[in-house]
């Protein structure tokens, strides 16, 4: 048995309320981690954890988050204050027949939500969000960093 899941506490050490990769004081041994989210049910427990990369380019952040069978009508880009974005969705429960005989159920249903806190530089009002196949991708656009000026003094004597 691995010591990094008992270490974790079971959890996903990304899957904080407002995951901020800027914050060193509270990753990774935030209490956050092993606080119960009452927000969400047992129900959907396996599917609160949408599976989200977040990449960085020269030009922008890319996340793109793995949402098999949701359409884009299900899932929700938005871009609250201080720099957070937030993705959620909601993925339907299986309409069941009175006939319907189940021998096995893995796949989850219910709602999801990921936030995270952007860096300085994010353009907020230029998100794009596209989804394709049933992986989302939203790209936040970064701003050119202006280098400092830099004078040269001339030393005198």
């Amino acid at each position: 048995m691995s010591i990094i899941p008992s270490f974790f506490g079971g959890r996903d050490p990304f899957a904080m309320d407002t995951w901020d990769p800027f914050n060193f004081n509270n990753f990774p041994f935030s209490t956050a981690l092993s606080v119960p989210r009452p927000q969400f049910s047992n129900e959907t427990a396996a599917f609160v954890n949408a599976r989200i990369d977040w990449k960085e380019t020269p030009e922008a952040h890319i996340f793109k988050a793995d949402l098999p069978g949701l359409k884009k009508e299900e899932v929700k880009v938005e871009v609250e204050e201080g720099r957070v974005l937030q993705i959620s969705g909601e993925r339907n429960k299986e309409q069941e027949e009175k006939n319907d005989q189940w021998h096995r159920i893995e796949r989850s249903s219910g709602n999801f939500l990921r936030r995270f806190r952007l860096p300085e530089n994010a353009k907020m009002d230029q998100v794009k969000a596209a989804m394709e196949n049933g992986v989302l991708t939203v790209t936040v656009p970064k701003q050119e960093v202006k280098k400092p000026d830099v004078k040269t003094i001339e030393i005198s004597g």
